[in-house]
């Protein structure tokens, strides 16, 4: 039965999300029942996409690459995939009418990583993330406003900031291992080799902004979706405060992190925060 296959796709995608993300598996509890999987299954398939641009060195990353894009584009036009973290993937896809130029953008922004090293311009930079980080929470928030385009076209500008603020967090936790390890720049007109405290100082100034009209979003989202957005908003948010307390010298050099304890932590005082209406 085509049911006992979806199944097992949805429990995939599940499985991708709590082995790969603790911070997102979280946030992605809160959420309603009714939308919680349609997350799992949009994160199971950029998730994959990531890993075989960023992880797979000892295999043929293009070809890889090729050959899920492939089964993307099969997966979406058939209405099932082999592949169970696809045929999920694809579910949600045709369940909310996620337009494919979403799709098509992010996966041109995992392509880059193929090969592309530096981003020198702001709109390269601003490209990448666009691609990278902002149609995700587009495809997110067609989720959450269960395809209803009035709402999803109020909210979009705040979710595509704060999937720039979420990226960007990222990149800022992630100096060590993507400039050493994968040879990557994506902070244009910045010098890694020698970054200071002013440096530090203005990009996190631009991840502050972004996040701002991201909380704007938030406290206008549907009660299904509002609590677990809002906990992921407060996890990024803690993880920037950490950055911007630790040395410019100290990011080079090691991975900030969120101990477990402190997102319990954050999860019971966001729930607070939500129950008294204080977003």
């Amino acid at each position: 039965m085509k049911l006992i296959f979806d199944n097992v796709s949805h429990i995939c995608s599940k499985a991708v999300t709590n082995a790969y993300s603790t911070s997102f598996s979280l946030a992605t509890k809160m959420l309603s029942l009714t939308i919680r999987q349609d997350i799992y299954n949009i994160y199971g398939f950029v998730r994959f996409a990531d890993e075989i641009v960023d992880s797979f060195h000892n295999y043929d990353k293009e070809k890889l690459f090729n050959m899920f894009e492939n089964d993307l584009e099969a997966a979406l036009e058939n209405k099932i995939s082999l592949n169970p973290i696809l045929n999920s993937f694809q579910e949600t896809y045709h369940k909310y009418g996620i337009e494919k130029h979403l799709v098509d953008s992010f996966m041109n922004s995992m392509r880059l990583d193929l090969h592309k090293k530096d981003y020198l311009t702001d709109e390269e930079y601003k490209t990448y993330i666009y691609g990278s980080a902002d149609v995700v929470g587009l495809m997110c928030l067609k989720v959450f406003v269960k395809g209803d385009n009035t709402k999803y076209d109020d909210l979009k500008d705040s979710a595509m900031s704060l999937g720039s603020a979420f990226q960007k967090v990222n990149f800022l936790r992630d100096l060590k291992e993507d400039f050493e390890d994968l040879s990557r720049t994506y902070f244009p007109n910045t010098d890694l080799t020698k970054l200071d405290e002013a440096s530090k100082k203005a990009i996190i100034s631009e991840i502050e902004a972004d996040f701002a009209g991201g909380l704007e979003g938030i406290k206008h989202l549907p009660l299904e979706a509002k609590f677990g957005v809002f906990m992921a908003y407060r996890y990024y948010s803690k993880l920037l405060d950490k950055l911007k307390k630790t040395p410019a010298l100290q990011i080079k050099s090691t991975r900030i992190r969120v101990p477990n304890y402190r997102k319990i932590e954050l999860l019971t005082r966001s729930y607070v925060k939500y129950q008294l209406n204080l977003l």
